[in-house]
């Protein structure tokens, strides 16, 4: 259908309330649907390497069903009932998306991030009083398997470990040499372990017990992640539904390919992208298990989409950005539509992958807390630029300041309602749930915005004061925590600094304690030490006189971000071979923080848009 405007929006919604749609009530359900219809068609796609005639494995509608079933089997034989969780350490690969949605179906699936450290896996394992873990067995290049064994360990409630040999993917020569260099795994923990290819493939390819009768909790996804311990948010089936039934009503049918180089334990990739897919019958393709980060994936891009027939790409800025610095090499006639999201999407890039690719971009907004989707530019309208679009049909948007809704074009917290959203029940932990919402219904996301005078959502701000480094969230807490535990530092101020490839990199600036004497580097090298998660490593220390602070002492971060705003693009502006500078870093109501650029002689505006274009942040001329 066409979706272009709030008219069109609105006619979704008169059709009648999102409570009396007929539609599936849990995800086995939708699966069914779905594999009923389109069968032997391709569901999912997934290349171990990226070049464009590597072997590749798909399975059909037909195939993903009998497969889903076995797995949903195989946990309720090791003792998951619908209330019991089963977490999953995994790249991308098939066995992912059949334990993602095997675990939903049996239980609650609780995917985790490999890239997090053993102690932080523990601790979400120990929260989610996970019964289950699937992770990968002992393989070349990552250490997965180790975290695993080392994460177990720190978890008695975890009885069972699933191992998933990546090995099968393996042709040629590759195949032969693997088992000689697998790396050797120290198991240090009582739980039973079972290689996948024994367990899975035995069980019946129709589920053995009855699915659930009625909606519940089938996914808990962490938040975060650079703190000793993520915030778990749950979700129910009416969310994952919710999620999937605006793909397949706004964009996707079974004629579609995606392609969806980002990791499945990402709401953005199993919720969105796999929730559309299987309410539409649309093909995803994973290419690699590490999506962008697979070796050659970026190289390859175009010709993957060529071989796939690619008509809808999923992708961040940071790939964005990475593509760019590639030929479009490949006949991509057939991609349509690009869809970004996970952070601000800076203008120059927008410009420029729209020229090189002729592929329309679609920015859009979501959070893990509300099964992810929000907002989006309409597919088929305006695209207001560095807004996040018009909220989704049944999505609800209030901008609030002081308890209060605020007019057009006024800055306050973004609120959301919609049927992804479990009122007074967002995460596992009660505690996390106080004063979460407002009114009792509308999630306090933490990000400052504005709503314009045609309904488009702009962010300004984040009230949660979090670090996004390329959509990953880092909580400038650790940061603080880390440097103030150094007996020079008497007070630290994290914040996320501009960048033109990640969008916000982490910085921090220090105040001394009276007559003390450190350098950055020593600084640095302590925190190295203190922070578990190399993403959170500071780029950038500064050591100031004093720190800005608020009336009541706090740090007055504003100004920090002033400070870096200055540095970053005067810095950027010099490499350039540029002369203008940053004049000031000024408030505006609407945008936020902007940089006022002062042009210094006959220098090159053009020039200097480009290189002010390649940030996210917004600037002005200072003598306009």
């Amino acid at each position: 259908m066409v979706y272009a405007n709030y008219a069109d929006r609105q006619a979704i919604e008169d059709v009648g309330p999102w409570s009396e749609r007929d539609l599936p009530r849990t995800v086995w359900q939708m699966l069914n649907k779905t594999a009923d219809k389109h069968g032997t068609r391709p569901a999912v796609t997934f290349q171990l390497f990226s070049g464009p005639d590597d072997k590749a494995e798909t399975l059909t509608w037909n195939d993903l069903r009998a497969q889903t079933a076995q797995m949903a089997n195989l946990l309720r034989e090791l003792g998951v009932g619908e209330t019991d969780k089963v977490a999953y350490l995994l790249p991308n690969c098939n066995e992912a998306i059949v334990t993602y949605l095997g675990g939903m179906v049996a239980g609650v699936v609780n995917p985790i991030n490999p890239l997090l450290e053993a102690e932080q896996i523990a601790s979400i394992l120990r929260q989610t009083e996970a019964k289950v873990l699937v992770t990968l067995r002992a393989f070349p290049k990552t250490d997965v398997a180790q975290k695993a064994a080392d994460a177990v360990a720190l978890a008695p409630n975890v009885k069972h470990v699933i191992e998933v040999d990546l090995h099968r993917y393996l042709t040629g020569l590759k195949k032969l040499i693997v088992p000689l260099i697998r790396p050797k795994v120290e198991v240090k923990h009582d739980a039973q372990v079972h290689a996948w290819s024994a367990v899975v493939g035995k069980q019946k390819k129709a589920l053995t017990f009855e699915d659930s009768s009625a909606d519940r909790v089938c996914t808990n996804f962490h938040t975060g992640g650079t703190t000793g311990m993520p915030k778990v948010a749950q979700h129910k089936y009416s969310g994952v539904i919710y999620n999937g039934w605006l793909g397949k009503e706004l964009l996707f049918d079974e004629n579609d390919n995606l392609i969806c180089p980002l990791p499945m334990f990402h709401v953005f990739a199993a919720i969105v992208v796999m929730g559309a897919s299987l309410a539409s019958g649309a093909h995803v393709v994973f290419p690699t298990p590490q999506g962008y980060r697979g070796e050659g994936v970026f190289d390859n891009f175009w010709k993957l989409c060529e071989r796939h027939k690619i008509t809808f790409m999923i992708t961040v800025p940071t790939a964005m950005s990475a593509l760019m610095q590639r030929k479009v090499d490949a006949d991509i006639s057939k991609l349509k539509i690009a869809f970004c999201g996970s952070a601000p999407l800076p203008l120059e890039l927008y410009r420029r992958f729209e020229e090189a690719a002729g592929v329309t971009i679609c920015e859009g907004y979501g959070l893990t807390e509300a099964t992810c989707l929000v907002s989006i530019n309409p597919p088929d309208g305006e695209k207001k630029v560095g807004s996040i679009g018009i909220p989704f049909p049944y999505t609800d948007v209030k901008i609030v300041k002081n308890g209060e809704e605020c007019p057009v074009d006024t800055i306050g917290e973004i609120c959301v309602s919609s049927p992804g959203i479990y009122e007074g029940k967002t995460y596992t932990e009660d505690d996390k749930n106080k004063d979460l919402f407002h009114a009792g219904k509308y999630l306090r996301t933490g990000d400052l915005g504005r709503l314009d005078a045609d309904g488009y959502l702009w962010i300004t701000g984040r009230a949660k004061d979090l670090i996004i480094r390329g959509g990953h969230n880092i909580d400038p807490a650790e940061i603080e925590e880390a440097l103030a535990g150094h007996e020079a530092v008497a007070m630290a101020g994290a914040i996320g600094q501009p960048d033109a490839h990640a969008g916000e990199l982490p910085c921090a600036y220090v105040e001394l304690v009276g007559g003390a004497d450190v350098t950055t580097d020593e600084l640095l090298k302590f925190a190295k030490d203190k922070i578990h998660e190399r993403a959170a490593w500071p780029k950038h220390i500064e050591v100031l006189d004093e720190l800005p602070k608020t009336a009541v002492g706090k740090v007055f971060k504003p100004d920090l971000r002033r400070l870096a705003f200055t540095r970053v693009y005067d810095a950027a502006l010099k490499d350039a071979g540029l002369t203008a500078h940053v004049a000031e870093v000024i408030e505006d109501k609407k945008r936020g923080l902007v940089a006022r650029i002062a042009p210094e002689g006959n220098v090159d505006r053009d020039a200097v848009a480009r290189v002010m274009g390649d940030y996210a942040g917004h600037w002005e001329w200072a003598d306009a």
